[in-house]
């Protein structure tokens, strides 16, 4: 469901987070009180209501207005008792209206379930977009649904549309969509009817304000809205395909939607009503009746099971409860502005428009980066971390705008994100209990962003003031606008870290475009050299729904044994179900039950042998498994290759694991563990995971920490790993309800999805965690443990690469052996090698400076003799100038000599060297005399074009630059060109 009429954007749902309890009506009796919101006409007016204060910015120095409820229409009576701030909470507050929502479905069988992490598990989307994403596999018939019907409020980020943000009164990055959901269970009657009593009962919104969107050709859905709701037929809107019909892609499940609006000026009558008018109308809630299948040739056919699939935008009733113009000023973001305005020394009731949404873009922005920082993102130049660096950079860019300095603590040198940031934390914890538990990781990761980006804005903001003022002066034809090359932007990107829609946003103020083509050109060559693999299963058949059908869990068996019988279930060649497969082919398995470890929790998949064996153990055929993943929920996908005879579905295999292999992965991902303790001992525990990979012979761990480890911390997690090997702890091992499990202190991995049990892996005194991986009994069997590398991976994310167990004692025997050589080599005890090496270091440096300092002289000598060949320019003043090529002259040297040039010729005097010092290289130098700077010639722009011509750049000061290039055959064009240029303009300027 794409919820309410947002754009889509391809980006791209795991883990689970604990929501607060639900409220019984025992301890919420308000909460079935209508609420009835003025209109924005002034000429409203009603004597049998009264009325109390709700928060309202902007409105009087109080910041309160006043707000009416119908007594007549209430179904409990306002009682005396209840304070003003309880009936705000109760009715109004962003916090009240999700948790009535909540309790108003789940009061109708609905399953409260968590909000999916904003990291989802579907490869296709970078971010989680809709609340319908976590259930995604099962509207697609992937996943067998494990409740009927369920409801969330679940957090979304949205970036495709965010030059809308604070323009619009709608448009957000961050928001909270609520949903009820039926997974075969009710459908459209039950959807409407549910929707329609949320919405003038539970949340008192009246009915004449309403209006209902239908797809054109569902008059099933327009009968229940008129004839069993009651909406009047004037109010209901049939609308096309593109606004009312959803689809999952090009083939799959889709239905029609109907949505419901509310109007804010009635009084406009129903005559040429536009849904689509922003001024008049939202849509707060989609209603989505996921009915048929679309087939290749583009016809529908119903579905055997039809799915409800809704959205309510939170922010969005809040902005309608609260009676205010815009979702920004409702409680759940303005508190986040308010902020932001006070340390801008700003108010915001009086601010202009330009202020209001540089401060609608901070508060909107900064709720998106709490909560990706908080869900495991971290800054960064690609992927998710690219998207939280961007929110930033606009935050931080925009704070200066509004002339915002320091921390508003007195250090104008200070960072105001992490200000900010906590105010988001502060309203966090109805939302997502874990954010405040993260607190200190979410306000240093801002913190550390801002400081590096401010580092460089300066400078880029130079630059980016140069490009504009150079595509302004290029002379344009034919009404073209001034472009900026998109390779400079990509520099701007890339080396000075704006983000290029920033430099969009700052070239479109001075009526200027940026050449986007060409930036992704530039963009694409350095995602293909930094891209990582990307790793995942693909089973692609037929008809994936009747496959689930046919195919229920894999029992896994290896946590107690490593062979196990088992029975052929199904076997895939190329992603098409087959029934026998002969020798030589590639294959995919799927068992009833295995042994085998299928890869997740970062630990990869077992390897080993499937053995078909007929009367008196004659083996007919074996099967070597190569790897295994997990597929369509809980199958595992056996991967290998037929070696002896024919594979058949149905028949009995004998499922053995590589028991080594197996050991090797168990002493890693037990060992994975000691680590993140050990790292939280001795770096602090605000350190996290960030990612890991636990392989037979190696592991690796990503943690989040700003700096790289002094080599006294990794000795000292080095030494507490060991000795918790050393004492040879017995792991313990349970399974356990997840808040059970959380509330004794077991760690959460970042990136993995829990079910309500889970299993948890202790080792008594040193570590506790969820993790479904395999270990060792006992930490004795790890043997020894040593990090091998410890390296930046990204902005905030550091990796330990280690190795532990066998691989240890291979690692360690194989550096005493290459110890050994260098001793036998240098001479020296094991001891002494560093002090010999320093030393022959030390006499290597000082043989190259006396080497450079004999070069140079050999250049000056040059030098002297071609500085005969200077010649005279200019008619008034007469000015000397020397261009000439020192051959394979290092850089240096022609440094050296271009200066004892410049003294030598004496003022006013213009130098071009030039050498091909060898490997393909060119070097230039330019010297110029005072004299030459006064005629308002530098030295730094004239080499640049010249620099061109060898296939290089460059640039300095105005008396003095350097450049270089790779063409070396063309260093004599350079210095022609470099000559007439010259003479050219000092002829000119010396006339």
């Amino acid at each position: 469901m794409e919820g309410l009429k947002m754009p889509y954007s391809p980006q791209g749902c795991h883990g689970g987070k604990v929501l607060l309890p639900l409220l019984s009506s025992r301890f919420c009796p308000m909460t079935r009180f209508p609420f009835r919101p003025i209109p924005h006409s002034s000429s409203y007016s009603d004597p049998t209501r009264r009325s109390f204060s709700i928060f309202e910015p902007g409105v009087n120095p109080g910041g309160r207005k006043h707000v009416h409820f119908s007594r007549k229409a209430s179904t409990q009576p306002v009682t005396e008792e209840l304070t003003e701030k309880q009936s705000e909470d109760l009715l109004s507050s962003g916090n009240s209206i999700r948790q009535r929502f909540l309790n108003f479905y789940a009061s109708r069988g609905h399953k409260l379930l968590p909000s999916a992490s904003l990291v989802p598990e579907d490869p296709t989307v970078l971010l989680t977009i809709a609340g319908m994403l976590q259930f995604k596999p099962i509207f697609l018939g992937k996943v067998q649904r494990e409740v009927p019907r369920a409801t969330t409020a679940q957090r979304c980020i949205r970036t495709n549309d965010v030059e809308n943000v604070g323009r619009t009164a709608r448009h957000h990055t961050f928001f909270e969509m609520l949903g009820n959901f039926s997974f075969g269970d009710y459908f459209k009657k039950e959807a409407i009817k549910w929707a329609w009593e949320l919405s003038t009962v539970e949340l008192g919104l009246p009915a004449e304000r309403l209006w209902i969107s239908v797809f054109e050709d569902d008059d099933e859905a327009f009968n229940i809205w008129h004839n069993e709701v009651g909406v009047p037929a004037e109010r209901i809107k049939r609308m096309g395909e593109e606004d009312n019909f959803w689809t999952s892609g090009v083939t799959g499940p889709c239905g029609p939607c109907s949505e419901i609006y509310y109007d804010f000026h009635p009084e406009r009558g129903h005559s040429d009503a536009d849904l689509g008018d922003d001024t008049r109308f939202i849509e707060f809630y989609n209603l989505v009746f996921m009915q048929f299948n679309k087939k290749d040739d583009g016809t529908l056919e119903p579905l055997k099971q039809k799915n409800i699939d809704t959205g309510m935008g939170l922010e969005r009733v809040a902005r309608i409860l609260q009676n205010v113009p815009n979702n920004y000023e409702t409680d759940l973001i303005y508190p986040i502005i308010k902020k932001a305005a006070e340390l801008a020394n700003v108010s915001y009731a009086l601010a202009n428009e330009q202020t209001k949404l540089k401060l609608k873009i901070i508060g909107d922005h900064m709720r998106a980066v709490v909560f990706l920082i908080s869900d495991g993102v971290i800054p960064s130049n690609i992927g998710r971390g690219y998207v939280v660096r961007r929110l930033i950079r606009r935050v931080v860019r925009t704070g200066r705008l509004l002339g915002i300095k320091g921390d508003g603590q007195g250090n104008l040198e200070g960072e105001f994100t992490p200000i900010i940031a906590e105010r988001v934390i502060e309203l966090s914890s109805q939302i997502d209990l874990e954010v405040k538990d993260r607190r200190s990781r979410i306000l240093e990761e801002v913190r550390r962003e801002e400081s590096r980006f401010v580092q460089t804005l300066e400078r880029g903001e130079k630059l980016l003031e140069e490009m504009i003022a150079g595509a302004l002066s290029v002379p344009r034809e034919n009404g073209t606008l001034p472009c900026i090359a998109g390779k400079d932007a990509f520099l701007l990107y890339d080396t000075y870290g704006f983000p290029v829609e920033i430099t969009i946003e700052v070239a479109e103020e001075q009526g200027i475009t940026v050449d986007m083509d060409g930036f992704n050109v530039e963009m694409e060559k350095q995602r293909r050299q930094s891209q990582a693999a990307h790793n995942a299963v693909k089973l692609e058949v037929a008809d994936t729904a009747e496959l689930t059908e046919s195919i229920s869990d894999t029992e896994f068996l290896g946590y107690d044994m490593l062979s196990a019988r088992a029975v052929v279930k199904s076997l895939l060649v190329d992603g098409k179900s087959v029934i026998q497969v002969p020798q030589g082919s590639s294959v995919e398995v799927l068992l009833d039950r295995t042994p085998f470890y299928a890869e997740s929790g970062g630990q990869i998949g077992d390897h080993g042998l499937l053995y078909v064996t007929e009367s008196e153990n004659q083996r007919t055929a074996v099967v070597e498994i190569t790897d295994v993943q997990k597929s369509m929920g809980n199958i595992f996908v056996h991967r290998g290759t037929i070696k002896e005879g024919l594979l058949e579905v149905g028949k009995e295999v004998e499922a053995t694991v590589d028991a080594k292999l197996r050991q090797g992965a168990k002493v890693h991902h037990t060992a994975t563990h000691l680590l993140q303790s050990a790292l939280k001992k001795v770096i602090g525990q605000e350190t996290s995971q960030a990612g890991s990979l636990v392989e037979f012979d190696r592991l690796r761990f990503d943690f989040n920490f700003h700096r790289q480890l002094r080599s006294e911390e990794l000795q000292e997690i080095e030494r507490l790993i060991n000795s918790w090997i050393g004492d040879a702890i017995l792991l313990q091992t349970k399974v356990m309800p997840l808040a059970e499990a959380k509330s004794v202190g077991a760690i959460a991995m970042f990136g993995e999805k829990y079910g309500e049990e889970v299993r948890v892996v202790e080792v008594p005194g040193v570590s506790m965690e969820l993790c479904g991986g395999t270990h060792v009994s006992n930490t004795s069997e790890i043997r020894g443990f040593k990090i091998i590398e410890e390296q930046g991976i990204a902005s905030g994310v550091r990796r330990i690469e280690a190795v532990a167990g066998d691989a240890f004692i291979e690692y360690v025997t194989s550096r005493d052996y290459h110890m050994k050589q260098l001793c036998s080599t240098l001479k020296a005890k094991a001891e002494e090698v560093t002090a010999r090496v320093e030393n022959l270091l030390e006499e290597l440096r000082t043989a190259r400076n006396e080497v450079s300092a004999l070069r140079s002289k050999a250049a000056v000598y040059k030098a002297s003799v071609m500085a005969e060949k200077a010649f005279l320019v200019g008619n008034s003043t007469k000015i000397r100038v020397l261009v000439e090529s020192m051959e394979d002259t290092d850089a240096d040297a022609l440094k050296s000599a271009a200066e004892y040039l410049l003294e030598a010729l004496e003022d006013p005097a213009a130098i071009v060297l030039g050498s091909s010092p060898g490997d393909g290289k060119v070097s230039l130098v330019t010297a110029f005399s005072p004299g030459i700077v006064k005629l308002g010639i530098q030295a730094g722009k004239f080499i640049g074009p010249i620099a061109k011509i060898c296939g290089g750049g460059g640039g300095g000061r105005p008396n003095f630059a350097q450049a270089g290039g790779r063409k070396p055959e063309n260093l004599q064009d350079a210095l022609e060109k470099a000559k007439s240029e010259l003479v050219s303009i000092l002829s000119e300027k010396a006339s």
